[in-house]
């Protein structure tokens, strides 16, 4: 008996839930690379591909679409001369401690 047969027999899918197959889907990166798979969509868009990942190429470089590291950068440099304060620490007036003190004033 055929593998397709078996599949067919045990657990078939369910008609017009799933969407449209396109075996020869078209993958195009923002390097310029692309090449072709299996997908729902006949035309994929990606930012990073195998040809162009630090991963895959060896090369260190920065992967930022959005300037993220610009801005962590930036954020860092305005951080520097920053002094966290502490709670409880700022200077308190002080109260009297009793009736007597409290005249006093």
């Amino acid at each position: 008996m055929p593998l397709e047969a078996f599949y067919d027999k045990i657990a078939p899918m369910k008609k017009d839930i799933h969407p449209e197959w396109y075996p020869q889907a078209k993958v195009t990166c923002a390097c310029g690379a692309s090449f072709v798979t299996g997908s729902t969509k006949p035309e994929v868009h990606v930012e990073i591909c195998s040809q162009c990942h630090p991963f895959f190429t060896g090369e260190m470089k920065f992967v930022d679409t959005q300037g993220r590291i610009e801005k962590f950068q930036a954020r860092q440099k305005a951080g520097v001369n920053y002094k966290k304060k502490k709670k409880g620490l700022e200077e308190k007036e002080e109260r009297p401690r009793t009736i007597k003190e409290m005249l006093k004033k």
